[in-house]
């Protein structure tokens, strides 16, 4: 039987948040007994990964529930409100990496030293690194399918964590086999890998907030839903075009001005015909709803 789109979101989460609560685990171990700090704080990375596939689970479900009284639209702003809440979470990981990054390279310019890791938490880094990109790329997949920005965007935080892990891996490196005065590689790879994971929760933060404040659909949906309209020769003008996104599905409001001898059938017939025309084209959930108006020849 062939999986609905709540289904495979929910699989690849619960995939990802197995996956990130044994990562987690292991490179806590690894970094206590490899006396690595910069692996614990790796370790505490992963557990945000945890947050964000709890929002996507549980808000997943939230919004593929029926209309019902309250939400005559149904509920699909809350896949958005969850991505929203995973790129701020995103966000705040990124501030974080920043500060832990750039108080470690204060204290080695004030002439302190690290500890010299062994190579356990070197291990943990590569297995991290390996896990977390199959992840996000499984993820992401998977996200594209079912257009879900919420999916995508825990995609991107599961390749945040394979960067933060990249760099941790560079740290611990460059402090086992080139010596003390290198740890110094640790935090400068921390905070380079923090503006990416910060710029890439902006992308996904700006978007979220839009759909949010019920911004129009993007200008290149908006031009086709145009050529669909004036695919009818029947339609001799439109006006009051608002469109929307809720979740996945587009809402689009018109207004048609047709011929004022027609009948009522042939006005409510050509109405049906632009709505399938939309719903074609956009996804059998696209909300339509058309006015139509006489205008004189």
């Amino acid at each position: 039987m062939q999986k609905t789109r709540t289904q495979k979101a929910q699989q690849v989460t619960w995939i990802g948040l197995v996956i990130n609560v044994i990562l987690s685990i292991g490179k806590i171990l690894a970094g206590f007994f490899g006396k690595s700090s910069a692996m614990i704080a790796d370790g505490v990375h992963s557990l945000s990964d945890l947050i964000t596939d709890v929002i996507v689970i549980v808000f997943f479900k939230i919004s593929d529930a029926e209309k019902d009284d309250n939400h005559p639209y149904g509920h699909g702003k809350f896949e958005t409100f969850s991505t929203f809440l995973i790129a701020l979470i995103l966000f705040v990981v990124g501030l974080s990496i920043f500060y832990q990054g750039t108080s470690k390279i204060v204290t080695v310019v004030q002439g302190e030293t690290l500890l010299r890791p062994h190579l356990i938490a070197l291990w943990a880094a590569f297995i991290s690194i390996i896990c977390k990109e199959g992840l996000f790329r499984y993820t992401k997949i998977v996200g594209i399918q079912i257009n879900s920005h919420a999916v995508i965007a825990n995609a991107w935080h599961h390749r945040s964590d394979a960067f933060s892990s990249i760099a941790v891996a560079i740290g611990i490196a460059g402090a086992i086999f080139l010596g003390d005065k290198w740890v110094i590689l640790d935090p400068i790879a921390c905070v380079l890998v923090s503006f990416f994971i910060m710029k890439t929760a902006i992308q996904l933060l700006l978007p979220s907030i839009q759909e949010l404040m019920e911004a129009s659909l993007p200008k290149e949906v908006v031009s086709k839903i145009e050529s669909l309209i004036t695919m009818d020769n029947e339609i001799k003008y439109f006006h009051k075009l608002r469109t929307r996104k809720i979740g996945e599905v587009y809402v689009i409001d018109v207004h048609i001005l047709l011929d004022n001898t027609i009948s009522l059938v042939c006005a409510h017939d050509i109405a049906e015909a632009l709505t399938t025309r939309f719903r074609k084209e956009f996804g059998s959930k696209t909300m339509v709803n058309i006015h139509t108006e006489p205008v004189e020849e």
